[in-house]
């Protein structure tokens, strides 16, 4: 199909810049194309769907062979031994045939539909695996990031740890020089304590990702590359929902493909009906052997010497069949294939539905997700200001250790949030074009243009202009 030749295009310039880097990916920052790459090599689904297809691809030449003629050779030998009672006599001898036969269909209204239907269905395969070749785009989008998502909130963690580690430290002395309760240095305890196993639990996550991203590849990592913070953050392009569902309709590949199976299921149902209709064949033979064979002499007749004689015999003819009754077969593999075609029918319906359902509610997440970035960048701001503040009220006496430290944990959290916003935006924006059919590697290599192998999790889960003290 034109969509997967496409990908195989971009996939063979890509090839050439990953084979080195793939021989040994744990030795290097991985990148996004190269994890793609060893995605496109390595993934169990795509090579089974790889598989599915080639498999499917011999229904063709096996239908159209009904159409084709056939021919077939065969022959016999036999001993005979023939016994006469009076006079009594007894004889053997033996005795060999060599026959060929030529068939070709004429008129084959049933095999004509099986081929179309095999066709169609192959057309079905080849979509649904391109398809599947544009999931594994988002997939190896998704574990890829999903790491870095996690690495972000894992040095967000340690952050906070560290952070309230000081508030804990800052407690205790304050309550050893008579300017704090023991209430603080329980509250800052509380809190520490609990920013350790946010921490913990964010290492396991960690591991976690890399685990799937090595499922995903068979290969086994330590570090990939970051996405910078000026990645551009804008709104679907057209920003217009319905502007996206005409092209998800026309061109998602799930939507073709069952749009095809639906073809196929018609070319079924005539070809059941097919059933009823009279077959007319071609059939040219020609047999070789004793004429005793052929039944020329009289087997019982032992004066006779020319029934051991050879005998040549050819034939050509046609053969009308005409079937009048089946049992009520045929019927009832007609209201059969009618269901059929009534629930691929359906079955189209609902996912043409389910499209239009995704690309809208992706096209709103998107306009969401850009709307959120901006809104939780100006977010760390304005708590790490909150911060600041109640320590400085703390040490006036305006706020205690419970206001400082809930202003620590509001920063943290807005800085978590603003980096599932971030990784959100991209995974939403890979989402909708996918749903759209136009999701390519194209879009990965767009992606790729901002990612950095000095990416530094401890030091940029923070954008540029919030990593200062505080």
């Amino acid at each position: 199909m034109i969509y997967s030749a496409r990908i195989c295009g971009i996939l063979s310039c890509l090839l050439c810049n990953c084979l080195w880097a793939a021989a040994n990916p744990s030795d290097k920052t991985a990148d996004l194309l190269g994890i793609y790459q060893q995605a496109v090599i390595n993934d169990a689904t795509l090579s089974a769907s790889r598989h599915a297809v080639a498999a499917q691809r011999e229904a063709v030449p096996q239908a159209r062979a009904g159409l084709l003629p056939t021919l077939s050779a065969g022959g016999n030998i036999e001993s005979v031994r023939l016994e006469r009672d009076a006079p009594t006599l007894t004889r053997t001898r033996s005795q060999s045939v060599f026959q060929a036969n030529l068939n070709q269909p004429i008129f084959r209204l049933d095999r004509w539909f099986a081929l179309e239907a095999a066709q169609a269905s192959t057309n079905q395969a080849e979509l649904e695996h391109s398809a599947k070749e544009q999931e594994l785009i988002l997939k190896a989008a998704q574990a890829y990031f999903d790491v870095l998502r996690t690495r972000d909130l894992l040095a967000a963690s340690k952050a906070e740890e560290s952070a309230l580690k000081r508030q804990q430290k800052q407690a205790q002395s304050r309550l050893e020089n008579g300017a704090a309760s023991i209430t603080d240095v329980l509250d800052a305890q509380a809190a520490f304590d609990n920013a350790q196993a946010n921490r913990k639990l964010a290492e396991r996550k960690v591991d976690d990702a890399f685990e799937a991203l090595s499922r995903l590849t068979r290969q086994d990592y330590s570090t990939i590359e970051g996405i910078e913070h000026q990645l551009p953050i804008e709104t679907p392009q057209p920003n217009d929902a319905n502007a996206w569902v005409t092209n998800a309709v026309r061109q998602n590949l799930s939507l073709q493909a069952s749009s095809f199976a639906v073809a196929a299921a018609e070319h079924v149902q005539r070809q059941r009906k097919a059933g009823f209709a009279p077959t007319l064949d071609a059939v040219v033979s020609y047999r070789r052997g004793d004429n005793d064979s052929f039944g020329y002499s009289n087997p019982t007749d032992f004066n006779r010497s020319d029934y051991q004689g050879n005998v040549a015999q050819r034939s050509v003819g046609i053969e009308l069949n005409i079937p009048l009754y089946s049992g009520g077969s045929t019927r009832s593999q007609v209201r059969e294939t009618t269901e059929r075609l009534s629930q691929s029918e359906d079955e189209r319906e609902d996912l043409r539905r389910e499209v239009v359902q995704n690309v809208r509610n992706l096209h709103r997440a998107v306009n969401s997700d850009v709307e959120q970035v901006i809104a939780r960048r100006q977010t760390i701001l304005s708590t790490q200001a909150s911060v600041k503040a109640s320590q400085v009220g703390r040490e006036l006496g305006t706020r205690n250790t419970a206001d400082v430290l809930n202003a620590q944990r509001q920063l943290y959290n807005a800085v978590r949030e603003y980096n599932n916003a971030r990784y959100d935006y991209i995974i939403d924006t890979l989402k909708l074009k996918q749903t759209a059919g136009t999701l390519s590697p194209a879009d990965l290599s767009s992606l790729a243009m901002y990612m950095t192998k000095s990416y530094n999790a401890d030091r940029d889960f923070l954008p540029p202009d919030a990593r200062k003290p505080f």
